[in-house]
């Protein structure tokens, strides 16, 4: 499909026709395209973007295809102005393939997805057949790709198939070996009952003894009977939990370890470190002890108990805090709003945000802690631009969870044992953590220790 055109400037254009898609462009393409734009973005100036570009003239490249990739694909297909300056870049970047494309002899050994998003840009002659190739080509690999891993998965399901078929083989001998054991014995029974009956003489009282055996022994083989049945459903259940299991198999190797496996290891770490932490802070002698080692007393040059001096904390003294962050795998979770409304409460809630975030950066290179600060989401109206700093996890809680509950969770969320420290002056707050097993602490104690750094 061809259109007409007065644009002269346009490349690729000849006597006024202009090549255009007659279907969207294919998603590798449109990725591939919006890279490239995002790289060559970098060389234009800000007069020579679009209006609607111009706000992200000073993000990466990454950042620039994950927040502009629709506005700037869009501006690359209605902008001829701007498509014309980043050909021109994309020639300087990628002279041999530019040239080979506009020559139009595309090298055989080049990526047809690559071909394809250099020509949708510089808009040779014949561009629009090589977009429909790439398309083509890339349907094709990804046909070819979902064949082969649904034979893989065919044929492993089948492999579990025979497995299981032959534990329920394996099982229903063992129950039918089972069966014929009992059976003999009740015909050993059905025996030992007719000798009993043919000795009449015994009397009355013996021949009741051994009817009460024979009714006994005949409920046990019915019995059986219906365990054996019981068993062969149970064994047929399986299989369909096995079949069942199949998909919950797969996601769980895509997955990787679990969340318990996780958490596990969080605690192992936490007990490691602790442990490592109080053999340095009690300074524990080596392991190879004498008879002599075991006798109390004072040697020359030591302390006694009675030396060491000990003073207590109070609950505002921000060394207290120092001393909590420097316990092995510390965690600092801050209640955001709740910090920052009670040391500034006049500023705009972007500076307040950045005044905190910017002070637990700096606390957190000091003291290695893992720190979260949750801010209260519900009143956002749109997404917060916002880059966390490093060390710093920032979390927004989801419309309809307050930050409250988003701080609980958090909690819940770790390991028993390990030392969680929640900053906040809500009092329903810090009762839950703190039955939860965290420890709270005021707004005003982080505000103090914020000020030192």
């Amino acid at each position: 499909m061809v259109e007409r055109t007065g644009d002269p400037g346009a490349a690729g254009d000849a006597e006024g026709v202009t090549e255009a898609l007659d279907r969207p462009l294919p998603e590798g393409v449109r990725r591939r395209v919006v890279a490239l734009v995002a790289d060559a973005f970098g060389g234009l100036t800000v007069t020579e973007l679009p209006t609607q570009l111009r706000q992200y003239a000073r993000f990466t490249p990454t950042r620039r295809a994950k927040f502009a990739g629709n506005a700037m694909a869009a501006a690359v297909e209605s902008d001829p102005v701007f498509r014309q300056r980043i050909a021109g870049r994309l020639r300087e970047a990628q002279r041999e393939l530019a040239e080979a494309i506009e020559g139009g002899s595309p090298p055989a050994a080049a990526d047809p997805v690559d071909v394809a998003a250099v020509a949708y840009v510089l808009r040779p002659a014949g561009w629009v057949k090589l977009v429909e190739a790439a398309g083509e080509e890339a349907q094709r690999a990804s046909a070819e790709r979902a064949g082969e891993e649904a034979a893989r998965e065919l044929q492993r399901l089948r492999d579990e198939l025979a497995e299981a078929k032959a534990a329920i083989r394996h099982e229903t001998e063992r129950t039918r070996a089972e069966l014929e054991t009992v059976r003999k014995e009740n015909d050993v029974l059905q025996r030992k009952l007719r000798s009993a009956q043919s000795d009449v003489k015994r009397g009355a009282a013996a021949l009741r003894k051994i009817e009460t055996e024979l009714e006994s022994v005949r409920s046990e083989a019915a019995a059986g009977q219906a365990t054996a049945d019981t068993e062969a459903r149970r064994l047929r259940a399986r299989l369909g939990e096995a079949e069942s299991a199949l998909e919950a198999s797969r996601r769980a190797v895509r997955e990787g370890r679990s969340v318990e496996d996780m958490r596990l290891r969080l605690l192992l770490d936490t007990v490691l470190d602790a442990a490592q932490g109080l053999r340095r802070e009690l300074a524990l002698p080596p392991a190879s002890m004498r008879p002599a080692d075991t006798v109390d007393a004072v040697e020359p040059g030591k302390m006694t108990p009675k030396d060491i001096a000990t003073r207590a904390l109070s609950e505002m003294d921000p060394a207290l805090l120092d001393q909590l962050l420097a316990l092995p795998q510390a965690h600092l979770v801050v209640d955001g709003y709740n910090v920052t409304k009670t040391g500034y409460p006049t500023m705009p809630l972007e500076k307040q945000r950045l005044r905190l975030l910017g002070g637990l950066a700096v606390l957190a290179a000091q003291t290695g802690a893992e720190m979260t600060c949750v801010f209260d989401g519900a009143e956002l109206a749109a997404p917060v631009l916002l880059a966390p700093p490093r060390g710093v996890r920032v979390l927004f809680s989801k419309p309809g969870v307050t930050a409250d509950e988003l701080i609980r969770q958090l909690v819940r969320a770790e390991p028993p044992g390990r030392p969680v420290v929640v900053v906040s002056t809500d009092r329903e707050v810090a009762d839950g953590v703190a039955r939860a097993g965290a420890r709270p602490v005021a707004s005003a104690l982080l505000l103090k220790r914020l000020a030192r750094t």
